[in-house]
């Protein structure tokens, strides 16, 4: 019979697993795992054998191991996981792309009922409907006031009740009515709080972002940073041509105030001493605009009518 490893022996070979695994990926997903299952966990693990592998434990362990595994290989970047275990947690290791990653471990949730002294992770909402008990259950929902009525020897709820808050507990009467009910509020599986990357900690909205969201915003940070230089007269890239502009409109304004001029005034001077030019210089690009319309008016007009078609082309007339 085979001896089972002892206690020390187990977290020697637990700390060896978890720094193998810190050397070996860059990636590492944090996860919550409140109120996961054996069986549901063993479930997550299949659905990401392959390039992903979860590892769960101690979180007193995991900060010794890491901590320890830092100051050994001499890499830093292991210390940002530490703030990161906190509670129920686990580290899944990943060499596949975070997103689909992250998609992947959401599938894996499962329906719970509602236990007593249970934080609502929802609103519960119990639906009007019948619910095919029988006259003598009407005290748990007269206690949580639903309104309700009897209908062909059942109790029938009238309308919609919300029953429980979100961040609110669980109470006895709650959790009985809804096991009567049949009614399983909550699903849980594993949530992920943290992204590590390459010694990177971000949340993980940030996978969630679009090549068009990354414009976006990175458009708005050089309007930002436009607007600021504009402000305090400070050049920068994105401010240099507005600058330009606008000292061109000066020096231009003071050319046409004044008898000084320069080759880009003279002719704005011209307009300003004459202004039926800008009549002159506005025609030609009317008449083109105006063109086109006509010329397809034209065109349909030039276009000619189908002839009707003549009894002689059947090859016999009326009185035939």
């Amino acid at each position: 019979m085979v001896a089972k490893p002892s206690k020390a022996e187990k977290k020697i070979a637990y700390d060896a697993k978890l720094c193998q695994l810190l050397d070996e990926y860059t990636q590492i997903l944090i996860a919550a795992a409140d109120n996961v299952g054996s069986n549901q966990l063993q479930n997550i693990r299949k659905g990401l054998r392959g390039d992903s592998i979860v590892l769960m434990g101690k979180n007193t362990m995991m900060k010794r191991s890491i901590r320890m595994h830092a100051e050994k290989t001499g890499n830093q970047a292991f210390l940002n996981l530490i703030p990161l275990l906190q509670g129920n947690v686990g580290l899944i290791f990943t060499k596949g792309d975070l997103k689909e990653v992250s998609e992947e471990v959401a599938k894996y949730k499962v329906g719970a009922p509602a236990r007593v002294g249970l934080v609502a992770p929802i609103d519960v909402v119990v639906p009007p409907g019948n619910t095919g008990l029988d006259p003598s259950q009407t005290s748990f929902f007269q206690v949580l006031n639903i309104p309700t009525k009897i209908n062909k020897g059942t109790v029938e709820i009238i309308t919609p009740v919300e029953l429980i808050k979100k961040g609110e507990k669980v109470g006895s009467s709650e959790a009985a009515l809804l096991a009567k009910l049949g009614i399983r509020p909550f699903s849980y599986g594993l949530i992920v709080l943290s992204v590590y990357d390459n010694g990177s900690v971000f949340s993980p909205e940030v996978l969630d972002l679009t090549e068009d969201d990354l414009i976006e915003k990175f458009a708005t940070g050089v309007s930002m940073v436009t607007a600021l230089s504009l402000a305090i007269s400070y050049p920068t890239l994105s401010a240099a041509p507005h600058m330009f502009i606008n000292a061109y409109k000066n020096v231009l304004a003071v050319a046409v105030a004044t008898e000084y001029s320069f080759p880009q005034a003279d002719k704005v001077k011209e307009y300003l001493a004459d202004p039926s030019k800008f009549a002159i210089a506005a025609a030609p690009v009317a008449a083109a605009a105006g063109a086109a319309p006509a010329a397809a008016a034209a065109e349909d007009e030039k276009k000619p009518e189908p002839e009707e078609e003549s009894d002689d082309d059947m090859g016999f007339s009326l009185f035939d």
